[in-house]
């Protein structure tokens, strides 16, 4: 895209009531943040967050499995992508088999559509991809607050990083919760099975018709061994047309990913003692979660009473707030002393 047409679509967004900073919606659309881990294997098996920050895979009832990864391959102007392989195929597709990567997002962050209204504003998605070979997936926008109400579109993948350039219609019918919990959805369907296939896609907003949500033609990305899918620079936007991705600084995106999942080294600090079987600790956390989330041991947390560690992975109790961290420990032979380790936070969506 030229400088003059980038620059008009931008003009054109403003307008329309989008554009300017902060007009991304999409968290860590770069694949910049993996605070979990870089790689992960045999996935398929389960649903959950794995390697790079916001971006969630989802499975239902495949005997595929993949290896989901940060990776260095990525278009000019990136450093990063999320790359899928997969590493065991799944040509035998029951009817209600799928595979999305999902990125949630608060329904408070998105007011700026002004989705349910008559004066609600257009979706304008892009992102890059690239594949072994050519391929065919459908990204959706699910509406959580209104009943799962959708709308899809079919993109393509080829060998070479290529831009996706999607708009989806404005909604004037259901608004959006001003609230913390998920709004909207981004999923993009790599593997589906008649469920979901079924119908015709839903390329307008409706009520949700799980047939129509990714309809006939596409690609399954568990249909070979040599299989691979590339994704980065994601950005959803308000207005007509897609605008070149808005970078930010890391540290920026590491915040806020932290909202939602924050892996914290605790520092070598003393255990308020209730009793030789019961301590506790309360560390402040560097950014505002989204909520009261769950929380657990990421690398052993240690007890120290003088010079002796003792490990506390059985014992140890962690319960992230939204502005601090409590850590408790049992079974203490001592009445006081002091910890250190990593635990991790999560009130993801």
């Amino acid at each position: 895209m030229s400088k003059a047409a980038e620059l008009a679509n931008l003009i054109g967004n403003i307008n329309a009531g989008g554009g300017g900073v902060n007009r991304n919606v999409i968290i860590n659309g770069a694949m910049n943040v993996a605070q979990r881990a870089t790689s992960s294997s045999g996935l398929g098996a389960a649903t959950g967050y794995f390697t790079c920050d916001r971006w969630n895979l989802y499975q239902n009832g495949t005997a595929g499995r993949l290896t989901m990864s940060q990776d260095n391959d990525a278009p000019e102007g990136f450093s990063k992508s999320l790359k899928f392989a997969c590493t065991t195929a799944d040509t035998s597709i029951a009817s209600g088999e799928s595979l999305q990567i999902m990125h949630k997002m608060e329904a408070q962050n998105l007011q700026q559509f002004k989705k349910g209204t008559s004066s609600a504003l257009p979706f304008a998605l892009s992102f890059y991809v690239k594949g072994n070979a050519s391929a065919t997936y459908v990204a959706e926008l699910e509406d959580y607050d209104n009943s799962s109400r959708h709308v899809g579109k079919t993109f393509n993948v080829t060998t070479d990083w290529t831009r996706v350039e999607i708009t989806f219609p404005a909604d004037t019918t259901g608004v959006l919760g001003e609230d913390n919990g998920t709004g909207i959805a981004l999923n993009i369907h790599l593997h589906s099975g008649s469920f979901n296939t079924g119908g015709t896609l839903q390329q307008t907003w409706g009520t949700l018709s799980q047939a129509d949500r990714v309809g006939g033609g596409t690609t399954s990305f568990f249909d070979s061994t040599d299989r691979t899918f590339f994704i980065t620079g994601v950005q959803l936007e308000v207005g007509q047309n897609a605008t070149e991705f808005e970078h930010e600084p890391f540290e920026r995106t590491l915040e806020k990913c932290q909202r939602y999942f924050l892996r914290k080294t605790v520092p070598q600090g003393y255990m308020n003692g209730m009793g030789n079987t019961a301590q506790y600790e309360s560390y402040d956390l560097p950014v505002t979660m989204r909520a009261d989330g769950t929380g657990s041991v990421s690398t052993t947390v240690r007890y120290w009473s003088g010079s002796t560690a003792t490990s506390l992975s059985g014992t140890v109790s962690v319960y992230p707030k939204t502005n601090h961290v409590i850590i408790t420990a049992g079974n203490l032979t001592d009445g006081n002393g002091y910890i250190d380790g990593v635990i991790d936070c999560d009130a993801e969506l």
